[in-house]
């Protein structure tokens, strides 16, 4: 197994491996040295069934359902592990551009960390590229401990202590609703994690913030809004920021812990074909 860097700042390149063959031990542990330091991987080539998909995931933790929680809406995929991104139905017809489906497609293009509207919240991700449009939908990551590490003296120590609201339909409302049953938002109450947050592999400190954000503790809501505001606009500046430019069978791993993430904008009348699986935090 070899890694190649991407950007100065975090993101690796990891070459020599099948993820489709069970992991040794030995891969799992330097798979976690890696995402340690690079918190985002990107493999080439890795042409995974859902099953292989969920099974290399298992390596790193317990499977995360999401917002598959609050939805009642028919599965397309069988492995219950699987988490379901295509802009396709059931029958395999891409979805009219104005269906309900692509308001969470289209929140996904906001920056954010997976399940961080969650107790316990996502670590890692892993997504895998089926079948792409050639143009458009791009994968952009944002590496949250550089930006905390840029904050000025003042800001950082502002920050110490200060606690934010996470909610999983902050983002749907701002885009006119997501066609989530009552009963099932009712599943996936709003949590509070600090803002500032260390990492326990690498010991840095990293912000926790992004598009699920909406409230910090004992500020008016007008002013925690705009304070997380000015902090993403900080934190996704582009040095810290790697795009990635998706090809079949691509297949990226990162931790949401400390990185930030969004999909770009593409043709809604082109097939995407994606799927993710994602792992929690272990309590």
């Amino acid at each position: 197994m070899k890694f190649r860097p991407l950007h100065p700042l975090f993101v690796a390149e990891v070459g020599d491996i099948d993820l489709r063959e069970p992991l040794t031990t030995t891969e799992v542990e330097a798979l976690e040295d890696a995402m340690a330091t690079y918190a985002v991987l990107v493999f080439h080539d890795q042409a995974l069934t859902a099953d292989q998909h969920a099974a290399f995931t298992r390596n790193f933790g317990p499977i995360d359902a999401g917002l598959t929680l609050a939805s009642g809406a028919k599965r397309r995929l069988k492995n219950p592990d699987v988490i379901d991104l295509a802009n396709i139905d059931p029958d395999g017809n891409i979805y009219d551009p104005g269906h309900i489906r692509n308001v969470s497609l289209i929140a996904n293009q906001m920056w954010h960390s997976d399940s961080s509207f969650k107790s316990p919240p996502a670590k890692y991700s892993v997504l895998c590229g089926i079948d792409l449009p050639a143009e458009g939908g791009e994968t952009e990551f944002a590496d949250q401990r550089a930006a905390y590490d840029a904050l000025g003296q003042a800001t950082q120590a502002e920050l110490a202590g200060k606690v934010a609201e996470h909610w999983a339909f902050h983002s749907r409302d701002f885009l006119g609703g997501g066609g989530y049953p009552q009963s099932g938002m009712e599943k996936l109450p709003p949590v509070k994690w600090p803002v500032v947050h260390t990492i326990p592999e690498s010991g840095r400190q990293s912000l926790f913030i992004g598009v699920h954000t909406r409230e910090i503790d004992g500020m008016p809501t007008a002013e925690a809004r705009m304070y997380l505001s000015d902090l993403l606009e900080h934190a996704t500046q582009r040095e810290f920021v790697y795009r990635h430019h998706w090809r079949n069978h691509d297949m990226l791993m990162w931790d949401n812990r400390c990185t930030l993430h969004r999909g770009r904008r593409y043709d809604l009348n082109a097939k995407r074909e994606i799927r993710r699986c994602t792992t929690e935090v272990e309590v």
